[in-house]
């Protein structure tokens, strides 16, 4: 008997479960918000990001010459500048005021400033400067003017060497502009352009973002339809934290697998993004990330009151997240404090674990702490949607008990106050 009543319970909660994922599955399908941020985001934002930073380097960047010097070297710095493919020069100015004005208004992303001593420096002997002014607001701009001066002064400083040394032989000229030789190899993002580099991490990024604020608008919709704004409403089939808890991460995990395997497979083979992660590898990893990313964002749900508070817990995090991942900044670099808040995020982790994983080759065992602390974090936050789940079914308990208690009172008081009529 016992037996019977305990398989009859799960079979009960079994279909429970399977109502909550179909009505969640249903509120994905028919509220429009919750559809964008599920469907339309993820497919349609990282194909317009990845395609803006698709040609993963600038080309003939403006740039302003101020050339007080007049002299043959500068001329020859100039060409030799102009003919790089990365920048250009697009206008030459009087004074350096010229060229700041030029640059306030956009024209030009820097300016090249050769002083009237140039060449009276170089002719002595004696040290020279070139100043090169560039516009910090873009990286892309910023790297090509500076390392395009960088090349072309480093040959023509050999130029110089050469004509002033007493070297009688190509390989004495060459030990002395070069005694040693550098080979740049770049080991894992091989086209050295911004779109390998950063575009992997935001990807990842895009799916906690939008799976965060998917569950934070549903939470919200639920609220506003909810005749008392409660996140749980009275129903026979909401009586049970997990079956709650399972049936709505059942519908999340469902969409978004289709998503993760779409932003990780399909995304870079459009754009000829470096990836060498397998199938196995990136289900071992995606699946503890949504997981915690799922979870997290129940729990996280339980402050949203209304749709637009969503927007206002998550939106302004997409920046600082992705600094804390460590692509754009050492991970080594940061305080601890801001590492110990980077592992509240599941992003941090899954970030670090896809790039070790498809830019860098690596497998598994690579990326081990990687998967300890997603499967951790997603036990974590389960335990924490049960009891922000628990507490939401306590609060709709309590609030039907008050208001049918006060609906007693008020028939009680209309009851009383007839017969005292009568």
């Amino acid at each position: 008997m016992e037996k019977h009543s305990l398989l009859q319970k799960i079979v009960n909660g079994l279909k429970d479960m399977c109502y909550i994922w179909a009505k969640e599955m249903r509120s994905t399908v028919t509220d429009e918000g919750v559809l964008i941020f599920f469907i339309l985001v993820p497919i349609a934002y990282p194909l317009l990001y990845s395609w803006i930073y698709n040609n993963e380097v600038v080309r003939d960047v403006p740039v302003a010459i101020v050339d007080q010097s007049h002299s043959q070297t500068s001329r020859r710095f100039i060409r030799a500048f102009d003919a790089s493919p990365e920048t250009k020069t697009a206008y030459f100015c009087d004074n350096i005021d010229e060229a700041r004005d030029l640059v306030a208004k956009q024209v030009v992303r820097g300016v090249l400033y050769f002083p009237s001593d140039f060449s009276h420096k170089l002719n002595r002997g004696e040290q020279a400067h070139i100043g090169v002014y560039c516009d910090m607001s873009l990286m892309l701009t910023y790297k090509a003017i500076y390392q395009t001066a960088q090349s072309v002064a480093t040959d023509i400083n050999a130029g110089i060497q050469i004509a002033r040394s007493t070297n009688y032989t190509d390989r004495d000229e060459e030990l002395t502009t070069q005694p040693l030789d550098v080979e740049e190899v770049p080991l894992f993002n091989t086209t050295g352009g911004y779109g390998n580099a950063i575009i992997p991490g935001v990807l990842i990024l895009i799916l906690q973002q939008t799976l965060l604020l998917g569950i934070g608008l549903a939470a919200g919709t639920a609220r506003e339809n909810n005749r008392y704004r409660e996140l749980i409403p009275i129903s026979k089939h909401y009586v049970g934290v997990f079956r709650i808890v399972f049936g709505k991460a059942l519908c999340y995990f469902m969409v978004f697998a289709l998503m993760a395997a779409y932003l990780t497979r399909c995304v870079p083979h459009f754009f000829r993004f470096t990836t060498m992660a397998g199938g196995p590898e990136l289900v071992a990893l995606l699946t503890p990330f949504l997981l915690a990313v799922i979870f997290f964002g129940m729990a996280l749900s339980a402050l949203v009151r209304y749709r637009e508070n969503v927007m206002l817990l998550v939106v302004f995090t997409s920046l600082p997240l992705l600094f804390m991942t460590g692509i754009s900044w050492p991970q080594t670099n940061m305080p601890a404090i801001w590492q110990y808040v980077a592992s509240v995020f599941p992003s941090t982790f899954g970030v670090r674990g896809f790039l070790r994983l498809s830019s860098m080759g690596g497998n598994l065992h690579d990326i081990r702490p990687e998967l300890i602390a997603l499967w951790i974090q997603a036990a974590l936050y389960f335990f924490a949607t049960c009891a922000v789940y628990r507490f939401q079914i306590n609060h709709t308990r309590q609030q039907a008990f008050d208001r049918l208690d006060m609906l007693k009172r008020k028939a009680v008081e209309a009851k009383s106050n007839r017969n005292s009529k009568e």
